[in-house]
């Protein structure tokens, strides 16, 4: 019969030699092996003493911006929404009663916004289509849960602290 390809490679069916039955040779190559790796300089890093540099174009956790005075910058336009290839926001728009100009920079603002980090795939298209530069994606790590709830973030997660108030928080939350 003729081979389909010319990849074909005759096995060999020869008995094995003395050497070869006792294996030592084959154990004495395993443990050269080993031990030449013992001796390497070791891939893993202690996380929470070390912490690993990543690209500076890594996406980590999202983050809900204000503005210069602490006003959200979030217009709940809903074009972050769109552009999410996951569907992984969604989001309310109220409107801003009288007396709020200092919490909300626009007439609309987003009454609920949730990202659900489970869905989410870390493109950074929300980002490049908020108009208002509200939405970003920092530095920070997503951290892992055992609850499938606690990894929908609402908008009281993702906001960052406000710069006038809460200037401690702003300064932690930067890692500074």
């Amino acid at each position: 019969m003729q081979a389909l390809t010319n990849r074909v490679k005759v096995v060999d069916r020869k008995p094995m030699t003395f050497g070869e039955k006792i294996y030592l040779p084959a154990v004495f190559k395993g443990m050269s092996i080993t031990f030449s790796h013992m001796f390497r300089k070791k891939p893993t890093i202690n996380y929470p003493e070390q912490r690993r540099q990543f690209s500076p174009v890594f996406r980590g956790l999202h983050v809900l911006n204000r503005d210069e005075e602490g006003r959200e910058r979030c217009t709940a336009c809903g074009l972050c929404a769109v552009a999410c290839p996951a569907e992984a926001i969604t989001m309310e728009a109220a409107e801003r009663k009288d007396g709020e100009e200092h919490l909300y920079r626009e007439e609309k603002y987003a009454a609920r916004y949730e990202i659900n980090m489970l869905r989410c795939i870390f493109c950074g298209l929300c980002e490049e289509a908020c108009p208002k530069d509200a939405i970003y994606l920092s530095e920070t790590f997503t951290p892992s849960n055992y609850s499938r709830k606690k990894l929908v973030y609402a908008k009281e997660d993702l906001l960052i602290p406000n710069v006038l108030t809460e200037a401690d928080d702003l300064a932690k939350a930067r890692g500074l």
